[in-house]
């Protein structure tokens, strides 16, 4: 890269990685580095967020995420996670239907007992 370009992408740098070229190149090409690696980790950061909310919302209804997912599939119902972690916040009714038909199609989902809500702790003097 010529010398132009590479101050133009140390633009905000600190210290003498923005001016002197020297640096200013070895920290560009890190920075190139980590922006390349963190374009994939966003993504599997995102996967993982998604997950969690699905299995959030279908732990409300008994469930849990994996017999969730495997009903959907036996159904043949494809949403894909980031459509169903969407539909687990903001669209809880139809959420639910989506859980209630992955509990008919899976029996492993039938046994599940939703848990009795916890009280507040109380202190005991």
């Amino acid at each position: 890269m010529n010398k132009d370009k590479i101050f133009k992408l140390a633009k905000g740098f600190r210290g003498r990685a923005k001016n002197c070229i020297r640096i200013a190149r070895e920290r560009v090409e890190k920075a190139l580095q980590y922006s390349y690696r963190d374009r994939r980790n966003k993504k599997r950061d995102m996967r993982s967020l998604w997950i969690e909310r699905i299995n959030a919302g279908t732990r409300l209804h008994g469930v849990n995420y994996g017999n969730f997912m495997h009903g959907l599939m036996k159904e043949n119902i494809q949403l894909n996670r980031k459509v169903l972690s969407e539909l687990s916040m903001h669209e809880p009714y139809s959420f639910k239907a989506l859980v209630d038909i992955s509990r008919n199609v899976f029996p492993g989902n039938k046994k599940v007992v939703i848990p009795p809500k916890k009280e507040g702790l109380s202190i005991v003097a």
